[in-house]
């Protein structure tokens, strides 16, 4: 991320999520709330799922890597966010605007990428319930997290890269509450082309490939499911995969609304509000819907909230 190329400007300002400056002190309560919330709640998953006997099995060694993907990104975005309602000038360097950019693609791409492997994680649960541990073994499931965090990585250096050979010669003021893609490119006075034009191509891979895998695996995941004859087969079916179509829901809905609809309906007030989903929400979304959800997790917390009384 060499930043020889780009222009004078050696920092920015973040114009942040509002600019009331009678909203900057609740809403800094809400979101350290939220923060608190995630950070609690996801290193909360992670040590439950390594301490649970019951939940070593590959569903929940994806959940452990949902809940660090999400800890780590929100950690990139939500610390300065908090630090710029309280403070008088949210300025941000041009090589830590650079870093944060990097390190929030590498996480939510990989989140796309993660989400479509717990699909196909389910599909196989479900449609080839006999043959699960043989193929969804500990080293199958090591592979496709060594592709999920490779393609984030890959996506992330090409972006970032491209975006810090761009000239800044204008405005310095982003308006956006951290360093993203649309907000930079819109402050260039270099040509963008070819950053827009990998914005569509990876981009767009990184959203309809994975949406496409979910959609496919659900697919035949229903029409097993029809097929079962109980009621109470169908409902446990049902039960293994509804957490995890909210969070596919969730998550794509708000990357889609974000950086796939016509230019003519950009508005910024609309984008952040977009991104507050995405980038602090869903984060605490995704252990509580998990948790509450989950009759393992609900178990094995019990057992271990219980031991520890006990002991």
């Amino acid at each position: 991320m060499a930043t020889s190329n780009h222009s004078s400007i050696t920092a920015f300002v973040l114009e942040g999520l509002t600019k009331c400056p009678e909203l900057q002190l609740p809403l800094f309560l809400l979101f350290f709330g939220i923060y608190v919330i995630t950070v609690v709640g996801n290193l909360g998953m992670i040590i439950l799922i390594t301490v649970s006997s019951q939940l070593h099995s590959p569903m929940y060694y994806f959940l452990s890597h949902l809940s660090f993907i999400d800890l780590c990104y929100s950690s990139v975005i939500t610390p300065k966010m908090l630090v710029n309602f309280v403070s008088e000038k949210n300025i941000i360097s041009f090589l830590e605007c650079m870093a944060q950019l990097y390190f929030f693609l590498i996480f939510v791409i990989a989140e796309g990428y993660l989400l479509t492997a717990m699909a196909y994680d389910r599909y196989v649960a479900i449609c080839s319930p006999l043959h699960y541990n043989t193929i969804m073994s500990h080293r199958v499931c090591s592979i496709m997290m060594g592709v999920v965090y490779s393609l984030g990585f890959f996506g992330a250096t090409v972006h970032t890269t491209r975006m810090s050979m761009l000239s800044f010669c204008g405005s310095h003021i982003i308006s956006h509450y951290f360093c993203d893609i649309l907000p930079l490119l819109t402050l260039s006075c270099s040509s963008t082309r070819i950053n827009e034009i990998l914005l569509f191509i990876i981009g767009g891979v990184n959203t309809l490939a994975p949406t496409l895998a979910v959609l496919i695996s659900y697919a035949f995941i229903l029409s097993s499911i029809l097929r079962i004859h109980s009621t109470e087969g169908r409902s446990k079916a049902f039960g293994t995969c509804s957490s995890h179509l909210m969070a596919v829901g969730i998550f794509f809905g708000s990357i889609t609304f974000m950086y796939f609809k016509p230019p003519s309906s950009n508005h910024m007030e609309q984008e952040k509000v977009s991104s507050v989903f995405y980038t602090t929400v869903i984060p605490m979304l995704n252990p509580l819907i998990y948790s509450l959800k989950n009759k393992n997790v609900k178990d094995a917390l019990r057992k271990v909230v219980g031991g520890r009384e006990s002991s």
